[in-house]
């Protein structure tokens, strides 16, 4: 059976787990500093940092902030060995009947297969790709903000709420206050 466990850096393993996953799935660019992550994991309310268990076994993680209205999902990555085994369909799906709220998520702008293929994914899974400009913070004041784009589940509607969900983003989860 499919679980999303939110965890604590006291949960060692499944810690471990997850920072390896990030660290080997993610550009540098494109996460935050681990020490900075630990702190958000252990002291900040509306961040949830959560392992995917199948079973017992760690599979995957996906971490999102509980904005109320809406989540924004930071991070998800399923482990190599996992991969191409139907974990991130369901995975989603889990993740969406749990939070039974809106979700938004960043991706690449669709320039490249890799960036398509990823879309098509969560188009699959009942997201809808925005066609509003999106340029992501950086995790570390050395980089630049990275073009992007947003991805919505649920009932937003993109004129309406694209400004405001930009801000709580920027705000929350990049520490910016967006004019």
């Amino acid at each position: 059976m499919l679980t999303i466990h939110r965890i604590k850096t006291e949960d060692t393993s499944y810690y471990q787990f997850m920072e390896n996953l990030i660290v080997e799935s993610f550009p540098p660019e494109e996460y935050r500093e681990l020490a900075e992550l630990r702190k958000f994991t252990d002291e900040n309310k509306l961040f949830h940092n959560n392992v995917v268990l199948d079973g017992e076994q760690a599979i995957g993680i996906i971490t999102y902030w509980d904005f109320g209205s809406f989540c924004y999902v930071e991070h998800f990555a399923t482990h190599p060995e996992a991969r191409n085994h139907g974990y991130g369909s369901r995975v989603l799906d889990c993740l969406c009947h749990k939070l039974a709220t809106p979700i938004v998520l960043e991706v690449e702008i669709p320039d490249n297969e890799t960036a398509v293929r990823r879309i098509g994914f969560y188009e699959r899974n009942g997201f809808k790709l925005w066609g509003c400009e999106y340029l992501q913070p950086p995790y570390r004041q050395s980089d630049s903000f990275l073009p992007m784009r947003i991805m919505a589940y649920g009932a937003l509607d993109m004129e309406k709420d694209f400004p405001n969900i930009c801000s709580r983003i920027y705000k929350e989860v990049y520490g910016i206050e967006k004019d």
